[in-house]
């Protein structure tokens, strides 16, 4: 590969991290190829998608410069204007206000479904190209760029290629990049739920023994929950007949909301931290789940994912190629993986940190954690730290 590789990028993965880096590589200037492996379904309004994310501002402002964010926003996003967190061993709450923060929301509840859904509507007007469906099978490069092989025949070349494929992905795989895994032994059970009591536009959690209990406003009285259990307590409550879960989440979640009624089908995921050793080989680079599994606790892994791509859309901006090196310089590739890097693993660290620290019943730990929590609600600066670094302001 001595000539010019007619692509500039060649992206892996088309789900939401993939998508958006799409966009924002073709916003920036460069030649940009998509390839995913299936279509995914069009997004229906009748039937929500379990999965959803807690959208931060910084990634809405990403959205919104991609010209996106106007049609989730227009189709189903739900403000919340509140945080509150709280130990079932006690103490006083830990809440996060808009109006503390002079904002008129902390964020969006958005449904992985819509978003997937407006970010590929956008990919033809952006000029990308799209390879679907399709597969990679096998990777050739040196320092002019990338050959993928795909499952079609078809081989692509450019001269940067970007692993978005997830967890399992087979391009970080076939450039030699290594991962850390650690099983936490614990499932998320997710459903809608329906309360008896408004939710205040509040995004809740409370921390238990067994992990943390999260609900999410999708309306005013319904709710997404992320329940974290271990293993086989996930398995228990997957198979309780209706009523009884129904009654264990409610006294779960102490009966804050009123009562809590299933509104959905209940379905549940494995959780684990799994982070790269490098995001970048030769020219190859992983972002989002690609590289960086954490703990959903703080609804944080496609929030990461997003400033990976914000990050990347910065440092190949035109602008970098006045700066003395070239748009995709191995430099400049390495000084973005310095920096995402950095801030993933302080992230993904801290969440395992804030898992272990609640999800236990040790009795020093059970005492101390909840007087912690609610002192830390007590001090303005450490909130506004916390919300700053929650909301990538």
């Amino acid at each position: 590969m001595n000539r010019r590789a007619r692509l500039d990028v060649v992206i892996v993965g088309g789900g939401v991290v993939g998508a958006a880096c799409a966009l924002a590589l073709a916003d920036a200037g460069l030649a940009v190829a998509l390839v995913e492996g299936r279509e995914p379904a069009p997004w229906q309004a009748v039937q929500p998608d379990l999965r959803v994310f807690a959208f931060a501002a910084d990634n809405v402002q990403l959205l919104q410069r991609l010209g996106v964010w106007p049609t989730i926003a227009q189709a189903r996003a739900w403000p919340y204007r509140r945080m509150q967190v709280w130990d079932a061993a006690g103490g006083d709450d830990l809440l996060f206000d808009a109006d503390r923060f002079g904002r008129r929301e902390l964020g969006f509840i958005v449904e992985n479904g819509l978003l997937q859904d407006r970010l590929w509507a956008a990919l033809p007007a952006a000029g990308v190209e799209l390879h679907c469906p399709a597969r990679v099978e096998a990777l050739e490069q040196d320092e002019h760029g990338v050959r993928l092989r795909l499952d079609d025949g078809r081989r692509i070349e450019a001269a940067l290629a970007v692993a978005a494929d997830g967890a399992e992905s087979t391009l970080r795989g076939l450039a030699g990049i290594e991962v850390e895994r650690h099983d936490y032994q614990q499932r998320g059970v997710v459903a809608y739920v329906d309360s008896e009591l408004p939710n205040q536009a509040t995004a809740w959690q409370r921390f238990l023994p067994t992990g943390p209990l999260a609900l999410l406003p999708v309306a005013e009285r319904r709710s997404s929950i992320v329940w974290t259990l271990p293993d086989d307590e996930a398995a228990r409550v997957l198979a309780l007949d209706e009523d009884a879960f129904n009654r264990e989440l409610t006294r779960a979640f102490a009966a804050r909301l009123g009562e809590l009624r299933l509104a959905s089908p209940r379905a549940a995921f494995p959780l684990r931290r799994q982070l790269a050793r490098h995001y970048v080989a030769g020219r190859v680079l992983a972002l989002g789940d690609a590289a960086h599994v954490v703990h959903p606790l703080a609804g944080q892994g496609v929030n990461l994912g997003l400033r990976d791509v914000a990050a990347l859309q910065h440092w190949l901006a035109p602008s970098a190629a006045r700066r003395g090196q070239p748009r995709l310089s191995p430099q400049r590739l390495q000084r973005w993986a310095r920096e995402r890097r950095s801030d993933n693993q302080i992230a993904a660290y801290s969440f395992d940190a804030i898992n272990r620290l609640f999800s236990n019943d040790e009795m020093h730990l059970t005492l101390a954690r909840g007087r912690a929590l609610g002192c830390a609600g007590k001090w303005p600066p450490l909130v506004q730290a916390f919300w700053k670094r929650a909301a990538g302001v």
